[in-house]
């Protein structure tokens, strides 16, 4: 403690330095040395630049940096907070914590975290908060700072710390990060609910710090977050990062993720900060009111005058197919139906392909809830999971007029496509992809922890939902499994691989169980 006790006598001059450099428009990191167990007299600034460089020549050496200060671009804690209130604790807890916001502000520090924690976590299970894993890293990602990230991923070894609660940051720095260890506070609990308290103290993690030496460690912060400085006690040479530094940086873009981000979960599509925040529970009452109507549309009227209401109600449709949509051969079309076999978006896809097709199509579901059956629009049959009696039901089907199937037999919302299940690949030659992509502004049509039932609700409460479908050309014949002899994988694997090209989106070798044993640790069976 006596080092950091020398510390803040220079927090005034270093304040001024700050002030000047702002002024003179240079963006600064400030530098403390340490020797012989005390902090240095002097101090001098870097340039973004120098410090690339002194990283370089210690990248065999430990980083301790803040995630709040040296990490993260915005420094504003409540949209994470936001998030775990809405995802985790409904809509009322959600509310609670924006109208507690101007409380927040003012008392601001750790007495206003904490008024955060409480509000988001007092009452939640411990054993049903997946937060944590499925919905924080994705926010997480998208405010991390490219200069920021350059800085901690060139050391081999890196240790966070956070004023957020472990449970929060946790799964992104250890999964998307490969952090070594995270220095957070525990919550408490209580016969498994949370009490919305953090520990007084920080966890273990501190004893990683305290085995090794002085001269590994380098540490990393933010000019303004002088309230763990105590962690940098360790540390040969302290780094911190000016606010006017931070206002420069870029967001890191999606190909540097160090781990391709393909699921998560949650119901919000944008950022909640308070102001967001704000708009959507404005939005809420007219979004009830233009889901209903746009059901009703959905539900009770014929596709060519349906469409048209749709778009005055905001939804935005285009649709691309080639002419005609089903090529035959020497003017001869052949007995059954077309099977029809697209990438799996939101629960309104097989929907979507029949308005495209301006007539009803039957689809096989396999997670749908039996609301959903009961108010689709179209013909709707549950498979069984078992491969013979779905096969049959599929051909029964296929012989009774057109059929849709989303092969990959769940939802995502990334640019990436699951593996393709090659069960369809047997039941016909007459097979046209079809590529579907589901832009949403406010709320995601899909959950892997949440209602099901709910799904249609909150892709139809979206002010302004953009969906373009693609219907490509029919298989050749020579590619099909019955025609062209090809096994049921190298057409599955074709037809996903013609559809991602379409899209612009990358195929993946992950299925339906992987996603859901990654967001809600089941199969995802209803």
């Amino acid at each position: 403690m006596a080092k950091i006790k020398k510390l803040f006598p220079l927090k005034v001059l270093s304040l001024l330095f700050e002030i000047l450099l702002k002024a003179s428009g240079k963006l600064p990191y400030l530098r403390f040395k340490v020797s012989n167990g005390y902090p240095a007299t002097q101090f001098k600034f870097l340039k973004n630049s120098s410090f690339v460089r002194g990283i370089d020549e210690l990248a065999n050496q430990t980083l301790v940096f803040h995630l709040e200060g040296a990490l993260l671009k915005s420094c504003s804690q409540f949209p994470y907070f936001m998030l775990v209130a809405f995802e985790a604790g409904g809509l009322f807890r959600a509310v609670i914590l924006l109208l507690l916001y101007p409380l927040v502000l003012l008392v601001g520090g750790e007495l206003g975290l904490r008024v955060m924690v409480f509000v988001s976590f007092v009452g939640i299970r411990k054993d049903k908060f997946r937060a944590g894993t499925a919905i924080l890293p994705k926010s997480f990602l998208e405010d991390v700072g490219f200069q920021g990230f350059d800085m901690v991923m060139s050391y081999k070894r890196k240790v966070a710390v956070t004023g957020m609660p472990k449970i929060m940051v946790e799964g992104f720095l250890r999964d998307y990060l490969g952090i070594d260890a995270v220095i957070a506070r525990e919550l408490k609990e209580f016969r498994g609910y949370f009490l919305g308290l953090m520990e007084e103290k920080m966890d273990a993690a501190l004893v990683i710090l305290n085995q090794q030496t002085c001269c590994q460690n380098i540490g990393l912060g933010c000019f303004r977050k002088s309230n763990n400085l105590k962690f940098f006690s360790h540390c040969k040479e302290i780094y911190l990062v000016t606010e006017a530094e931070k206002n420069n940086w870029q967001v890191l873009p999606r190909k540097r993720y160090p781990k391709p981000l393909i699921f998560h979960d949650g119901r919000l599509a944008f950022r909640p900060t308070p102001l967001a925040s704000l708009f959507m529970f404005i939005w809420l009452p007219f979004s009830f009111l233009l889901n209903a109507t746009r059901t009703i549309i959905f539900i009770s009227l014929p596709f060519k005058l349906s469409t048209p209401l749709l778009a005055l109600s905001g939804m935005r449709n285009t649709v691309s197919k080639p002419e005609p949509p089903v090529a035959s051969i020497n003017g001869e079309v052949k007995s059954g139906g077309v099977l029809y076999v697209c990438n799996h978006r939101t629960l309104l896809d097989p929907l979507i392909v029949s308005f495209a097709l301006m007539r009803s199509v039957s689809a096989v579901i396999y997670s749908v809830s039996r609301f959903n059956e009961v108010i689709s629009p179209i013909k709707t049959v549950r498979l069984t999971r078992d491969r013979e009696k779905d096969g049959k039901i599929m051909k029964k089907l296929l012989s009774q007029g057109d059929l849709v199937v989303c092969p990959e037999g769940t939802t995502c919302r990334e640019p990436y496509l699951l593996r393709f299940s090659p069960l369809f690949a047997e039941m016909t030659d007459e097979i046209v992809p079809v590529a579907i992509n589901f832009q949403v502004s406010m709320f995601y049509g899909s959950t892997a922890t949440g209602l099901k039932c709910l799904d249609p609700t909150f892709n139809l409460m979206n002010p302004n939902p953009i969906c373009s479908i693609q219907i490509l050309d029919k298989l050749p014949s020579c590619q099909t499994h019955n025609g062209g002899r090809k096994s049921r994988t190298e057409v599955a694997n074709h037809v996903q691989k013609q559809i991602a090209s379409a899209l612009g989106f990358e195929c993946t070798d992950l299925t339906r169980k992987e996603k859901y044993a990654i967001l809600a640790g089941n199969e995802g069976i209803i």
